[in-house]
C-alpha cells in the first residue's frame, strides 16, 4: 500500500456524466423564478443564463488548457500548487479536504432525505439517518470500485434528465401561458447582473471532472472534450428548460413561486406532475452527492502524496485489492457524517463560497501564467480565442467576488480566516519533510 497506483478505469462518457451530474442539481428545478424577478422579463431571464453559461464556458476552455498541461489527480488543487506555488494549492485543498467538499456532500445527503419526504414522512432525525445512510451506500461503492461509482454517475444523470426532457418537450408545444408574447411585465428587479450571478451558482461544478484526472486514460485529450461539451450541454438544457417553463407558466406565477419546476410539471402532468419533479430531484441529487464525494476524495489523496496533511502516508495508500483511494474516501465519509448530524454544513459552505471563487478565478487566469512557464507542445489542447476566453472568465469570476464582498463583508473575511487558519498546518507539515 506504499506505493500509490490509480487505476485508469473512468470512461469518457462517465467522465462526461460527472461534468453533468455535478452541474444540473436541485437549482434548475428551483431557480428559474429568481432568476427571472432579478432579470424582469423572460427576454433578459434566458439572457442571463445565456451569458452565465458563455461566462462559465469562458473558464471551462481555460481550465481545459492547464487540464491538458498538468493531467495530474487532484485537479484545482494540483493547479495552483503548480502554477502558483505549494502554499496556495494547500490553502485551497485544505479548505476543499476538511471544510468545502464533506460539507457539500453533507448538504446533498440531507436534500436526498429531504426530498425523500415527500413520498415517506420522516421526522428529523429519521431523516438524518436515511442520509447517512444513502451516502454510506455510495461510500461502499466508490470503495469497491471507481467502475461502480462512474456506473451510479452515468445512471443518476440519465435519470435527472428524464423529467428535464420531459418538461422540455411537452413545454415547448404547450399554450398554456402566454409564454414570449403578450408579457407587458417591466422591469422591476434587483438587475440584470444579479440575475447572472444566479446562473453562476447553477453551473457550478463542472471542475470536478479535474481531480479525477488520474484515473482516465488519456487525459490530456479527455478532459478538455467532456470540460467543453459538458458544459455546453448544460447551458442548452438550461435555456430549453426556461423557455419552456415560460410556455407553461404566467409571469407572475413563475417570479412567485419557490417550485416552478414542480409547478410546470403539474400544469402538464396533472397532480402527478409534482411527484415527477420530486422523483427527478432526488434521482438529480444523487447524481450529484455521488459525483462530489467520487471527486472530493481525490484532493485528500493527491495531498497525501505530497506530504501536506496530517496521517499523509494513510490518505495517499490505495487500497491494494480495489485500487481505489479508500482511506480518503472513507476520510470525506466521515467529515460529512459529522457534518450532518451537527447541522453545520450549509453554514460552512455559505462562508466559503467567497474563498473558493476567490481560488477559481486565479484558476482560470492561470492560463496565463501555463502559457509561460510551460512551454507548448504540438497538438495539445489549446483554448480558442486566447486571450480574449480567459479574460471573460476572469471577468465572471471576478465579479462574483467583487458582488460578495459588497453583500456580505463580514461572511467574506470570515471565509479568508478559516482559509488562513490551514497556514500553521501547512508550514508544520513543510517542516517534516525530509531535507
Amino acid at each position: 500500500m506504499e506505493k500509490s497506483i490509480l487505476k485508469k478505469s473512468i470512461t469518457f462518457i462517465e467522465a462526461l456524466a460527472i461534468v453533468v451530474g455535478m452541474i444540473i442539481g436541485s437549482g434548475i428545478f428551483l431557480k428559474p423564478g429568481i432568476v427571472l424577478s432579478n432579470a424582469g422579463t423572460p427576454v433578459m431571464g434566458i439572457l442571463a443564463w445565456v451569458v452565465g453559461g458563455v461566462i462559465t464556458l469562458a473558464s471551462a476552455l481555460s481550465v481545459a488548457e492547464i487540464a491538458a498541461a498538468i493531467p495530474k489527480s487532484g485537479g484545482l488543487y494540483t493547479y495552483l500548487g503548480e502554477l502558483y506555488g505549494s502554499v496556495f494549492g494547500f490553502l485551497l485543498g485544505w479548505v476543499q479536504a476538511v471544510i468545502a467538499y464533506p460539507a457539500s456532500v453533507a448538504a446533498l445527503a440531507i436534500a436526498f432525505a429531504t426530498y425523500s419526504n415527500f413520498f415517506i414522512p420522516m421526522n428529523g432525525l429519521q431523516q438524518k439517518l436515511l442520509a447517512v445512510f444513502i451516502l454510506a451506500f455510495i461510500l461502499i461503492m466508490n470503495v469497491i470500485a471507481t467502475k461502480f461509482g462512474g456506473i451510479i454517475q452515468t445512471v443518476a444523470t440519465v435519470g435527472k434528465l428524464i423529467p428535464v426532457v420531459g418538461i422540455v418537450a411537452f413545454g415547448l408545444i404547450s399554450d398554456l401561458a402566454p409564454g414570449f408574447s403578450g408579457i407587458q411585465a417591466s422591469v422591476s428587479g434587483a438587475g440584470f447582473g444579479v440575475a447572472i450571478l444566479g446562473t453562476l451558482w447553477a453551473y457550478d461544478g463542472w471542475i470536478g471532472v479535474t481531480n479525477m484526472a488520474g484515473e482516465m486514460k488519456d487525459p490530456s485529450k479527455t478532459l478538455p472534450k467532456v470540460i467543453s461539451i459538458g458544459v455546453i450541454f448544460v447551458i442548452v438544457v438550461y435555456v430549453l428548460f426556461n423557455i419552456a417553463i415560460f410556455q407553461v407558466l404566467p409571469y407572475e406565477a413563475i417570479i412567485t413561486s419557490k417550485t416552478p419546476g414542480a409547478d410546470a410539471a403539474e400544469a402538464l402532468f396533472g397532480s402527478g406532475g409534482a411527484a415527477f419533479i420530486t422523483a427527478g430531484i432526488i434521482v438529480s441529487v444523487l447524481g450529484a452527492l455521488n459525483g462530489y464525494l467520487m471527486t472530493a476524495a481525490r484532493v485528500p489523496q493527491a495531498m497525501g502524496e505530497r506530504g501536506q496533511i496530517p496521517f499523509s502516508r494513510t490518505l495517499k495508500s490505495i487500497h491494494p485489492k480495489f485500487q481505489t483511494p479508500a482511506n480518503a474516501l472513507i476520510f470525506q465519509g466521515l467529515l460529512a457524517v459529522i457534518y450532518i448530524f451537527s447541522g453545520t454544513f450549509n453554514t460552512l459552505t455559505d462562508l466559503l463560497v467567497f474563498v473558493l471563487w476567490i481560488f477559481f478565478t486565479m484558476g482560470v487566469f492561470g492560463v496565463f501564467i501555463l502559457r509561460k512557464k510551460i512551454p507548448s507542445q504540438k497538438g495539445r489542447y489549446k483554448v480558442p480565442f486566447y486571450p480574449i476566453t480567459p479574460i471573460i472568465g476572469v471577468v465572471g469570476g471576478g465579479y462574483i467576488i467583487v458582488s460578495t464582498i459588497i453583500s456580505d463583508p463580514i461572511r467574506s473575511l470570515v471565509g479568508i480566516g478559516i482559509t488562513l487558519i490551514g497556514l500553521p498546518i501547512y508550514y508544520y507539515m513543510e517542516r517534516k519533510k525530509p531535507a
